[in-house]
C-alpha cells in the first residue's frame, strides 16, 4: 500500500534511518530467500546475477577495472561483476545489508572492499578519482532525495575517462498506481522529483519470504529521466547510452506481468504502453 504525502504534513523523520531500519531488517531475508540464488553463487564460480546478465553486453570488457558498485544491497551484483574479472569495492548504508555481502564475498572466496556509508559519502570513503568504472544496479536511486548531487558523487569518483552504467526502474513504473480490477494504468504518483517523499507502507518485500516484517514504511523519491540525464551531463559525464525497456527484473506488478526470459518480466497485456526499466551509460570527461 502506498500513501503520498503532500505539502502538508511536512515530512520530518530523517529518511536514512527510516529506510535503513526497513533494509536491515531485509537484508537477511533476502540472503536466505531463494530468489537471491546465493546457494548457487557459493556452489558455482561461474554464476551471475540476472542483473549483470542483462548489462553484461552494455559493460563490455571490465577485467582487470576498479569498479564500485554504489547501493550494492547484499552484493550478488558486486560479486558477479567481480566474476567479470573487475577488481570490485560495494558501498551500502545498510549495515545488514553490508554483513550479508561480506559473507557471501568470504563463502566465494572474493576479495571484495565493502564498505557501509551513506551513497552521498562515498568520494570521502573511497577518494577522488579512484575508479575506472561506477555501476549502480536497479531500485537504487528512489532512496535518495537528490539526484543531482548524486550525480555529482559520481563523477567525482571516476577517472577521467570512467564509465559510468546504472539500469533501473522507469520513472513511468513508480509513478504508475497499483494495478487496479479493470487493468487499466493510471498515473497517481509523482514522476518528476517531489519536493516531499512519497511514503510507502509494505508489509512484504519483492521475493520470496515467510518472514513477517515490523519496519514496513519507507520515503522514496521519484526523478524524471530527463532530470537523470541532466544531472550526469552537468557533472561532467557524457552521455554514450540510452535505452529504455519493456522488461524489469522483478515481478513490479503483481498479477499483469509474466517471465519472458530467466529473471526478466514483461506486462502481459500490450507491454508496449508502459517502459518499465531504462539503461544510462556516461563516460567522466
Amino acid at each position: 500500500m502506498r500513501d503520498t504525502v503532500g505539502s502538508v504534513p511536512m515530512v520530518t523523520e530523517d529518511y536514512r534511518e527510516v529506510n535503513r531500519a526497513l533494509w536491515d531488517e531485509r537484508a537477511p531475508a533476502h540472503a536466505a530467500s531463494p530468489d537471491y540464488q546465493l546457494d548457487r553463487f557459493v556452489g558455482d564460480p561461474g554464476h551471475l546475477s540476472s542483473v549483470v546478465q542483462f548489462d553484461r553486453e552494455r559493460l563490455g570488457d571490465i577485467a582487470g577495472l576498479r569498479g564500485v558498485h554504489l547501493q550494492c544491497h547484499i552484493g550478488t551484483d558486486t560479486l558477479s561483476l567481480a566474476r567479470l574479472g573487475a577488481r570490485m569495492s560495494g558501498l551500502d548504508f545498510s549495515g545488514r545489508s553490508v554483513a550479508e555481502a561480506r559473507a557471501l564475498a568470504a563463502a566465494t572466496g572474493t576479495d571484495i572492499d565493502f564498505r557501509q556509508a551513506d551513497v552521498y559519502d562515498a568520494v570521502e570513503v573511497f577518494g577522488a578519482g579512484t575508479f575506472d568504472f561506477v555501476y549502480t544496479g536497479i531500485g537504487a536511486i528512489g532512496w535518495l532525495p537528490d539526484i543531482r548531487r548524486w550525480a555529482r558523487v559520481i563523477a567525482d569518483l571516476l577517472v577521467p575517462g570512467g564509465r559510468f552504467l546504472m539500469r533501473e526502474g522507469h520513472p513511468m513504473l513508480w509513478a504508475a498506481a497499483d494495478p487496479r480490477p479493470d487493468g487499466l494504468l493510471v498515473i497517481d504518483f509523482p514522476y518528476f522529483t517531489p519536493d516531499q517523499p512519497t511514503i510507502w507502507d509494505e508489509p512484504g518485500t519483492y521475493v520470496a519470504t515467510d518472514v513477517a516484517f515490523s519496519k514496513t514504511r519507507s520515503l522514496e523519491w521519484n526523478h524524471g529521466l530527463g532530470e537523470v540525464v541532466q544531472s550526469l551531463l552537468d557533472a561532467d559525464i557524457r552521455i554514450t547510452g540510452l535505452a529504455e525497456h519493456d522488461t524489469v527484473p522483478w515481478v513490479a506488478r503483481a498479477g499483469e506481468m509474466t517471465e519472458v526470459s530467466p529473471g526478466e518480466w514483461r506486462l502481459t497485456d500490450r507491454p508496449g504502453r508502459l517502459p518499465v526499466t531504462y539503461t544510462v551509460q556516461g563516460i567522466r570527461q
